[in-house]
Order: structure tokens, then C-alpha cells, then sequence
């Protein structure tokens, strides 16, 4: 299997699900604004979307893909297939408890997750309902991502990657076509999250039947790989809850902030996910597997180069997409959301959320490269303890940013983006130390190159764009022609750059491990 064809597969869909989601976010800057209602929905639905990475994507492809990895190369397809079985059925019951708590303690969650909202009888009630609604979307995606890892241990890669599409279909019809029949119009929006969940779960059972890995309800307490899972998401669960632990309590600060300003970082936010998605998520998602079945044959030299492989890989996308959203973040924002009730208030609210990201924006992708160095190896205690670290020091800034520079909702955006930094440099650190990872010649001329080519995206892209007020006042399809010209330019003349220096696609080809 080629990685780099699959990266493209997987980072083709995700850049479809994206695009949806902006759409999406579009009608919602449209019909909602950043007033009460659309705080109230990004509240209700970001709870159970921790959830999900707390115990679906996050912690239970932690600590299951490794293991079940192990199973399919070292053992045959019916132990394989108890294992899943096991596991599954344990992890359902679980969810089926968390959805129960989710419902009937959801005015407590929000007490606690936004006390700002205490204030405001109106917006608190409304978050309360739609939070009741959206708790069951975590049985049904937390299954889907248990789904996921299955079919990506078997390099059906694209299969989980199309799935959020099917979300994003959910919810721009329901903003489209349900939301006048509901006497609260966002409530139509919760509903849809509900349905995404079920709709996504259903799409994926053909493709685990044909791998004759459709789990089936059976319970033990005496599997010992089920134990074993169940002891790696120990702490897996924890290490993942500190990163969402971070989100919540900037939730918290933001709460406390102007109206709007949950708004404005979920709008900053949504740009930020582009380029974690297309390349953090997808790469993360395609080494995993790969990692785990060269620890399970201790091929400790390709292990190494496959991390190496990657790290280039974050670094020539992720560098010059930091870059573009720090500069063009007025024209990026103005152009997606300033419709309807989304002002150009907002949009500037939102740049300087967007900027704050953007520092971090290496350190958010490097942490799903660097992550994997250590949980495909069945080690999950290090990035936990690092994790630990960077809650405190994230907490830290943002005392310092939000109260004692007065950044407000931008600096909650910056400590996020300098925290991730910081894990990434300390799990870099701890790689190299532990000898799991030594880094192949040729990267001092590898950023030398790098530079010359960020460097021309940066004068193309800065005299491309002219003033913000520009930005600002043009409307309809100026500004979206103008605003795909600058991105092409700015594409074209950095791989242009790369090209001429010497970079060509065929040297970041990289056969995956079989």
C-alpha cells in the first residue's frame, strides 16, 4: 500500500467534508449570527464531540488499533474476530450508561461547562434541550470509530473518511429544510446531529460484514486482549481527556467574555480544522495502523523512517497553511461567513481568534504525527504525563493572556495553539531520547528550502490581498474571485519555488507495512 496515495484518498474525502462543513457554518453565520442561539448550539454539540474523541477516536484507537493490529498479524481471524466482538459489546454498554447521564444531568453539565450561561435563564434552558437531544450522538459515533479502526487496520481507509460527510449532509439539510418547523429553529440542528450519528453508523456495517468483521453482541470477563484494551484506555482516557480538558475550561473563560465570543472562537476554530483535518487527522489516521504492524514485527529502522516520513510531510503542509491563515485570515472569514446576521464586527472578532490559532497550528498537527511515535508501541503513559504538563502550562497562559495582557477570546485561541507546541516539542524530545525515532539526513537543507518557498508564498499572498477594508465591504462573487485567485497564486508560487529547489512528489512515496 502506498501512504502516500492513501494520505490522498483520505485527506481528498476529508477536504469534501470540510468544504460541507463550511457550507454548513455558512447558513449558520446566515440564519444565526454569533447571538444567544448559536452559542447555545456550538455549547450543546461540542460536549458530546468530546465525548466522542475522550472515548471513541481518541482513547479507544489508542489503546485498541495497536492491539487489534497484533491480533491480525499474530493471530488468526477468530480470535481477531472474538476480540472485537468483546470489546465492542463492553465499550456499548459503557456508552449506553455515559448517553443515560448525558440526558438526565445535561442543566448540571451545563452549569459546569458554561456558568456564564447561568445568567441568561433563556440561553441556558435552550442549551440544556438541545443537549438532551445531541448526548445519544456519542453511543452511535463512538461505534462508528470503533468501525473506523477496524477498517483501517485493513487499509479500508477511505470508508471512515467518508463518514463525517454524511454528518455535514445531515445537518446543511436540516438548516435548509427543517429549521421553520420548529418553534426554535437551532433545535432542528440538534435533531440532525442525532440522525448524522445513525445515518454514519449504518454506512460502515456492508464494509465490516465483508471483512467478516461485524461485531456481534457477546460478553466475557475472561478475554484477556479485551482486559488488555480496556488497561492501555486507562490511561488513554485520561491523556486525552487533559487536551479536552483544556477546551473545556477555555469554554468556561469564554463564557465569562462577551456575548459572542464562543461564537468567534468556533468560527476560528472552523478555519483551524481545515488543515488539522486534511493533514493532521489524515496522517495521524494512516500511521497508526502502519506503526502498530512494524512494532508487532519489531522493525525498529522503518519505524523510525516512517515517523521521519511523516514529519517532513506536517512540516511542508503545515508551515505555508499557518502562514495563509495569519495573513489572509480577514479574507478567508469575511468570505465564508459575513452574510445575514454574521457582521463585519464579528469577522474581525474572529481574525483575531484565527491569528491566535495560527501560531499553534504546527504544534496542533506535529502532536497527531509525534502521538502515534508512542501509542502504536503500546505506550501511552508518556504522552499522558506530557499531557499533564501542557494542561498546566495552557492554563497558565491564559491568566496571563486573557487577564493580565487583556487578549480576551484571542488569547484563550493563542495558549491553545503555544500549548500544542509545547506537547509536540516534548514528545519530540522523549522520541529521540528513548531512541525511537532518529531523524534521516538532509533536514538542515530540507527547512533552508522551506524557508525560500514560505518566504514567496508570503509576498504573493500579502501584496495579493490589499487592505482588510476591502475585505470588509466587497460582497458576493468580487470577493470569492478574488479570494480563490489569491489562494492559487499563493499554491501555485510555493510548490513552484519547491519544484525549482528540487522537490518532487515521487520522494515522499512511502510503502506502508504489510
Amino acid at each position: 500500500m502506498n501512504l502516500l496515495k492513501a494520505l490522498a484518498a483520505v485527506s481528498s474525502l476529508t477536504l469534501v467534508s470540510r468544504i460541507l462543513a463550511f457550507v454548513r457554518d455558512m447558513l449558520l453565520a446566515r440564519i444565526f449570527g454569533a447571538g444567544v442561539a448559536n452559542d447555545a448550539y456550538i455549547i450543546a454539540t461540542r460536549l458530546p464531540n468530546l465525548l466522542r474523541r475522550i472515548f471513541a477516536e481518541g482513547a479507544f484507537s489508542q489503546a485498541f488499533v495497536p492491539i487489534f493490529g497484533e491480533y491480525k498479524n499474530r493471530r488468526g481471524h477468530d480470535e481477531t474476530k472474538l476480540l472485537v466482538d468483546h470489546v465492542t459489546t463492553m465499550l456499548a454498554l459503557a456508552l449506553f450508561v455515559v448517553t443515560l447521564v448525558g440526558i438526565i444531568a445535561a442543566p448540571i453539565i451545563i452549569y459546569v461547562t458554561a456558568p456564564g450561561f447561568v445568567q441568561d435563564a433563556e440561553k441556558f434552558d435552550l442549551t440544556v434541550q438541545m443537549l438532551r437531544i445531541t448526548s445519544p450522538y456519542i453511543f452511535f459515533i463512538s461505534l462508528v470509530a470503533v468501525a473506523a479502526g477496524i477498517l483501517n487496520t485493513y487499509n479500508k481507509f477511505w470508508v471512515s473518511a467518508f463518514a463525517p460527510v454524511l454528518l455535514n449532509i445531515c445537518l446543511i439539510a436540516s438548516a435548509l429544510w427543517f429549521t421553520p418547523y420548529f418553534d426554535q429553529p437551532i433545535l432542528a440542528l440538534a435533531w440532525a446531529w442525532l440522525l448524522a450519528g445513525f445515518v454514519q453508523l449504518a454506512f460502515q456495517i456492508p464494509f465490516l460484514k465483508k471483512i467478516g468483521m461485524l461485531p456481534s453482541i457477546r460478553f466475557s470477563l475472561k478475554d484477556e486482549g479485551m482486559w488488555r484494551v480496556i488497561k492501555q484506555m486507562g490511561p488513554a482516557v485520561f491523556g486525552v481527556s487533559i487536551a479536552q480538558i483544556s477546551l473545556i475550561i477555555n469554554t468556561i473563560f469564554a463564557s465569562f467574555l462577551v456575548a459572542g465570543s464562543v461564537s468567534w472562537l468556533y468560527y476560528a476554530d472552523r478555519l483551524m480544522e481545515f488543515p488539522t483535518g486534511l493533514l493532521g487527522v489524515a496522517l495521524g489516521t494512516i500511521l497508526l495502523p502502519s506503526l502498530s504492524k512494524l512494532h508487532a514485527n519489531n522493525d525498529t529502522t522503518e519505524y523510525s523512517k516512517m515517523l521521519d516520513w511523516g514529519l517532513r510531510l506536517t512540516f511542508m503542509l503545515a508551515l505555508p497553511a499557518a502562514l495563509a491563515l495569519g495573513l489572509i485570515a480577514v479574507p478567508l472569514l469575511a468570505t465564508l461567513f459575513q452574510h445575514g446576521a454574521f457582521t463585519a464586527h464579528d469577522v474581525l472578532m474572529s481574525r483575531s481568534a484565527l491569528v491566535g490559532y495560527s501560531a499553534g497550528l504546527i504544534g496542533l498537527i506535529l502532536v497527531k504525527i509525534l502521538a502515534p511515535g508512542f501509542y502504536a508501541r503500546q505506550n501511552i503513559r508518556t504522552p499522558v504525563k506530557i499531557g499533564i504538563v501542557t494542561l498546566l502550562a495552557t492554563q497558565a497562559m491564559n491568566l496571563l493572556f486573557v487577564f493580565g495582557m487583556e487578549l480576551h477570546h484571542a488569547g484563550l485561541a493563542l495558549s491553545i495553539g503555544l500549548g500544542a507546541c509545547l506537547n509536540s516539542a516534548i514528545l519530540f524530545y522523549f522520541l529521540r531520547k528513548l531512541g525511537v525515532y532518529t531523524p534521516e539526513p538532509g533536514w538542515g537543507k530540507f527547512f533552508i528550502k522551506l524557508c525560500a518557498a514560505l518566504l514567496g508564498l508570503g509576498l504573493t499572498l500579502w501584496f495579493g490581498m490589499g487592505s482588510e477594508q476591502y475585505w470588509l465591504t466587497t460582497h458576493g462573487w468580487l470577493r470569492i474571485i478574488h479570494l480563490a485567485g489569491l489562494v492559487a497564486a499563493g499554491v501555485v508560487v510555493y510548490f513552484a519555488v519547491l519544484f525549482a529547489l528540487g522537490f518532487r512528489l515521487k520522494d515522499f512515496a512511502k510503502r506502508g507495512a504489510s
